[in-house]
């Protein structure tokens, strides 16, 4: 290890401040561009030991877990809280303007729509039972030491207010001193909580788990490793005025007005279209809002999701048919001339992307796409298979879902 002072040049893709030396880029957490800061520094790795030069665009962090000097982060929850509103955005959306030029493209990119404190509905936390205590919080960064937390400025308030009754949950879960993962959704009738990677619980054990969990007001459901473990009420979101009620640990947007804010322009560009597929469907995020607009055929490779979609449709009046297809479309994507019947096609992969798909969907002959991604690389690589095909892109739009980190979600629409 040893000390020096730096000077930090530019922000990397992951937030860290980048600064130049001898043996190469030395990468610095928690500083930002145009800070002169001394680091004590592992090979490539520094830690800011003091700040000799603040940028104006550093601002105090508005958590107290952030860290007792707000410039090492202790909770691994975020990191960008030092990082004024304005530049923290330019900063989001010029991840995918880079992102796209990486991929010789070059369309307007839109404003970022941005994200405020406490509209997280889904937080996934670490916990942990040790002898005098149950954690719950977030591990801290590179490391496996979980911080306990009383407060989370970008969790909703029923989040945080149930805290207590979290860590009771996860107590009554708890089999050994190993770290296991808590899932929280905050749905309309109640918290849904998801526990993973604990061992097979005795019958006392998971007699105790439910009594705890019916002690507690406003928990929906707990469920343990995929298992629905107690439901005192079935817990549901809303897509578009449609109720859901998703699978134990399903997906879901992790806000609802980023999933509102991605639905509006999705709809926007389906326009009129009569039949519509949306590819990765989840539980019907944009499945069920766009049968209001068309016939739709929803594809997922996750049962649970899907079967929670048809039921969703089946139940609710005044949609257009809505079919469902199980299929894995990374390994067995929709081919060209399965397009043939479709006016539009909306998709929203996980972070590795869409590209098989997309290779078969550059051939076809649709009309309109809408490209949702919560990764803007592989975004780009998608987008490029696609302008190759023909496909004009016609719109991008970045949006805040993960306030004050690196993670930027991108909703791109195209045609032909």
């Amino acid at each position: 290890m040893s000390t020096e002072t730096v000077t930090i040049e530019k922000l990397g893709a992951q937030g860290d401040g980048i600064a130049s030396s001898a043996g190469g880029p030395v990468y610095v957490p928690f500083s930002l561009p145009g800070e002169k800061v001394a680091i004590a520094r592992v090979k490539s790795q520094g830690t800011i030991m003091s700040i000799t030069t603040p940028s104006p665009d550093r601002q105090e962090p508005p958590c107290r877990h952030f860290g007792p000097d707000g410039v090492n982060g202790t909770c691994g929850g975020c990191t960008l809280q030092h990082m004024a509103d304005a530049p923290y955005r330019a900063f989001k959306r010029q991840l995918v303007i880079d992102a796209l030029r990486s991929k010789g493209l070059t369309p307007e990119v839109g404003e970022i729509v941005p994200a405020r404190p406490g509209e997280r509905r889904r937080v996934v936390f670490a916990a942990r039972k040790t002898e005098k205590d149950m954690l719950v919080g977030f591990n801290q960064a590179e490391s496996h030491h979980i911080v306990a937390i009383e407060e989370c400025p970008i969790s909703s308030a029923g989040i945080i207010a149930r805290l207590p009754a979290i860590r009771a949950i996860a107590a009554s879960l708890a089999t050994s001193a190993e770290p296991f993962r808590v899932a929280v959704l905050e749905t309309l009738s109640g918290l849904d909580i998801s526990v993973d990677d604990v061992k097979k619980l005795s019958d006392p054990q998971r007699r105790k788990a439910i009594e705890t969990a019916l002690g507690l007001r406003g928990i929906a459901r707990v469920s343990l490793n995929g298992e629905i473990l107690v439901e005192p009420s079935k817990p549901m979101v809303e897509f578009g005025g449609v109720q859901v009620s998703p699978p134990p640990g399903g997906f879901t947007q992790a806000t609802k007005p980023a999933e509102e804010a991605m639905a509006e322009l999705v709809i926007a560009h389906a326009g009129k279209a009569k039949r519509i597929a949306d590819l990765f469907a989840g539980s019907g995020t944009f499945s069920l809002r766009l049968a209001r607009i068309g016939r739709v055929h929803a594809v997922e490779a996750e049962a649970k999701a899907l079967a929670a979609l048809d039921h969703a449709a089946r139940n609710t009046q005044g949609l257009k048919p809505v079919s469902v297809e199980k299929r894995d479309l990374f390994r067995r994507p929709l081919m060209t001339q399965e397009f043939k019947p479709y006016d539009a096609v909306v998709f929203d992969p996980p972070r590795a992307g869409a590209e098989f798909q997309c290779q078969e969907l550059a051939r076809s002959a649709v009309k309109k796409i809408v490209a949702v991604s919560c990764n803007p690389l592989t975004l780009a690589r998608d987008l490029a298979i696609l302008v190759e095909g023909g496909y004009r892109i016609t719109g991008v739009t970045p949006i805040d879902q993960f306030l004050w980190t690196s993670h930027v979600e991108v909703v791109a629409t195209l045609e032909k």
